[in-house]
C-alpha cells in the first residue's frame, strides 16, 4: 500500500483549513456605548415604560391586566392607552395548557387586529424545556 496519495490528501487537508482560518473574521469587540454610574448615584431617567399585558388562557379567554376583555374591545382600549402614554409596551402572552378548543385562529385574528392598527406587541412566553435525557421525546 502506498502512502504518498494518503500524504498528499492530509497535506491537502491540512492547507484547506489553514487557508480556512486565516479568512475567518474574528469579531473580538462588539460596540457597546456604557452608561458612566457613580457610586451612590441614582438613575431616575431609566425607569421602564409602562406596560399593559393582553393574555390568552387555555381555554381561549382574553384577559387585559388581569381583566376579562372581548376582541372587538382591545384595539380601541389599546389605542385609548397609547394616545395617553404613547411609550406604554404592549406584551401578548400566551397559555401553554392545552384548552378544550384550538385557540390558533383567536390567536391570528387578534394579531392581525394589533397589526393593521399599527400596535406594537412583544411576545412573552415561557421555553421550551428540553428533555435531559436526548433519547426521551
Amino acid at each position: 500500500m502506498e502512502l504518498t496519495p494518503l500524504i498528499d490528501v492530509t497535506f491537502l487537508l491540512l492547507t484547506f483549513f489553514i487557508y480556512a482560518m486565516v479568512l475567518m473574521d474574528r469579531i473580538e469587540l462588539v460596540p457597546l456605548e456604557l452608561k458612566p454610574l457613580e457610586a451612590g448615584a441614582t438613575i431616575d431617567q431609566d425607569a421602564p415604560p409602562p406596560a399593559r399585558t393582553l393574555s390568552l388562557d387555555g381555554s381561549g379567554s382574553l384577559f387585559l391586566d388581569r381583566t376579562p376583555i372581548a376582541l372587538a374591545d382591545v384595539v380601541p382600549t389599546l389605542r385609548t392607552t397609547l394616545e395617553t402614554d404613547p411609550d406604554t409596551v404592549l406584551y401578548l402572552a400566551v397559555s401553554d395548557e392545552v384548552g378544550p378548543s384550538d385557540r390558533t385562529p383567536l390567536l391570528l385574528e387578534l394579531w392581525n387586529e394589533l397589526r393593521m392598527a399599527d400596535i406594537p406587541v412583544r411576545m412573552v412566553g415561557r421555553p421550551a424545556e428540553v428533555p435531559s435525557n436526548p433519547d426521551q421525546p
